[in-house]
Order: structure tokens, then sequence, then C-alpha cells
């Protein structure tokens, strides 16, 4: 059973750290592009970071230079490392694997809770 697994998330005061993983099951891992979206309260989600097979990173503009995107091809896990955050770095964080044609997602996790405190 294909299964992303998200953990890491809190509530942490303004201009401190997290570190989100994603554990992925079955073989939706190997080779396939993985990524981190958020989604804000009242607001559409939104994607924060992917990381290609090879390790070719981006970044949405908001997080660019605070948040790094990992993985581990070893263990099936991706990551997400939050520096400085902010109160608008809360929200629902999910991870998603294997970037479809038309450029959705086709594995997507449950999420976990992001809360920064001002």
């Amino acid at each position: 059973q294909v299964q992303l697994v998200e953990s890491g998330g809190t509530l942490v005061q303004a201009g401190g750290s997290l570190r989100l993983s994603c554990a992925a099951s079955g073989t939706i891992f190997s080779g396939k592009t993985m990524a981190w979206h958020r989604q804000a309260p009242g607001k559409q989600r939104e994607l924060v970071s992917s990381i290609t097979s090879r390790g070719q990173t981006n970044y949405s503009d908001s997080v660019k230079g605070r948040f790094t995107i990992s993985r581990d091809n070893a263990k099936n896990t991706l990551h997400l490392q939050m520096d400085s955050l902010k109160p608008e770095d809360t929200g629902i964080y999910y991870c998603s694997a294997s970037r479809t044609v038309t450029g959705g997602w086709t594995y997507w996790g449950q999420g976990t809770q992001v809360t920064v405190s001002s």
C-alpha cells in the first residue's frame, strides 16, 4: 500500500526552527520528484518546495533562504528544515510524490500542523 506519513509539526515561537519528515512506503519514493506544500487557514494549498530524484531543489519566494528540503533515498524519507519561522508560516504541511504531466501530484500525505506564535 502506498503511503506518505508526515511528522514533526508542532507549536513553535517566531524565529524558531522545526524539521518536518515524510516517510514514504512502497515504490513511490524511488526516482520520483517529492515536494512539500502548505495550507494556511482560509487559503489555498501552495507549493513550498520540491526536490527531484537527483537532488535539484526549488523553493517558493516566501521561504527561500529559510527552508531547506532534502531527501534520504536510502530511508525513503523527505525532510523540510524550517528556520527563522514566521507566524505566516502557520498551516498544515503536506508532502507529495510523483508529479504528473499536468502539474499535479499523484500521492499525498495526511498533513502535519505547524503553528508559529508571535
